[in-house]
């Protein structure tokens, strides 16, 4: 359709443009750009120190003393992300599935099941904090009274980790299971009556009409749920645990809950504050971002059933 047959003017829908263009500029392509620029010096913020090295900040992530560290990271990232991800999808489709089938009379679960989005990072980390105290906690308290197991949460390296990735999935769930209820509350009953009359169970009909049905809004939640594990975990770690505890060789490079995006933080504004080698990381985890976006772009409307026809 010709541009020109929706706006008068051919510059107005440049004029639309500008807003959302100033806005990139201004909080994206800049930032970015400085950081790349940063990454190919040797800087320090409190010192004020800076020395053009070229890309030696970023051989240093992969050779030399500090690459173990990096690498160690790197794999925690990973594995903390899968376990946040794919997990939490599974439990927030089963909560919101049994949540829909309730019906009206379901609706105090659902806010209940929703309500700790509305938290910030920040203080789900202090409420897990409080909770699993070894010596205060209410969770220890509680085990108190049955047994005398009670574990240092806070301290014993795996954990910390697995109390990590529990917050960050309790978290999350009242985002994912907004969208699947919506996915679910537009499946047709039709489809339903029809397994039942063919025989089908609970458990098949969710099978095979339910996850089918939600798979184009199960394939936007792995991407959302990775930029959170990758991004937002940042305040959760920073208060529970601060990166620690250090594990045991040969995870003994950095603490176990030190990822990406906190080592960026603890290189660039703690130790030796060298905001140069923290860019170059900042580089690294952008690019990553980018490569997955390209993936999402480009399997998404080729692996996602979507309706009625599958492509």
């Amino acid at each position: 359709m010709n541009i020109q047959s929706q706006f008068k003017s051919r510059f107005l829908h440049w004029i639309f443009l500008v807003p959302t263009v100033l806005v990139l500029v201004v909080f994206l392509y800049f930032p970015a750009w400085q950081s790349l620029i940063l990454s190919l010096f040797r800087s320090n913020l409190f010192l004020g120190t800076r020395q053009f090295i070229g890309f030696e900040n970023f051989k240093n992530l992969f050779t030399g003393p500090l690459a173990p560290a990096y690498g160690q990271v790197f794999v925690q990232t990973i594995v903390f992300s899968v376990l946040v991800i794919f997990p939490g999808l599974v439990i927030s489709l089963i909560l919101a599935t049994l949540t829909n089938s309730l019906g009206k009379e379901g609706k105090i679960y659902r806010i209940l099941l929703i309500w700790p989005y509305a938290l910030s990072p920040a203080v789900a980390g202090t409420i897990f904090s409080f909770m699993f105290n070894p010596e205060t906690g209410a969770v220890n308290t509680f085990l108190g009274l049955f047994t005398s197991w009670q574990p240092r949460w806070l301290d014993s390296p795996l954990l910390v980790f697995f109390l990590v990735v529990s917050g960050s999935i309790w978290k999350n769930l009242g985002y994912n299971i907004v969208f699947y209820l919506a996915f679910l509350q537009n499946i047709p009953a039709e489809n339903y009556e029809a397994a039942a009359l063919d025989g089908a169970g609970t458990f098949r009909q969710f099978l095979k009409i339910t996850i089918p049905l939600v798979s184009p809004v199960s394939y936007f939640l792995v991407f959302t749920n990775m930029s959170y594990a990758l991004f937002e975990a940042f305040a959760l770690v920073d208060i529970l645990t601060s990166g620690g505890p250090v594990g045991s060789p040969p995870v003994d490079h950095a603490g176990l809950t030190t990822f990406l995006i906190y080592k960026v933080f603890q290189d660039g504004f703690g130790g030796s504050s060298n905001m140069g080698f923290a860019a170059a990381q900042s580089v690294i985890l952008m690019v990553l971002v980018a490569l997955l976006t390209m993936f999402q772009f480009k399997f998404g409307e080729t692996k996602v059933h979507y309706g009625g026809s599958s492509s």
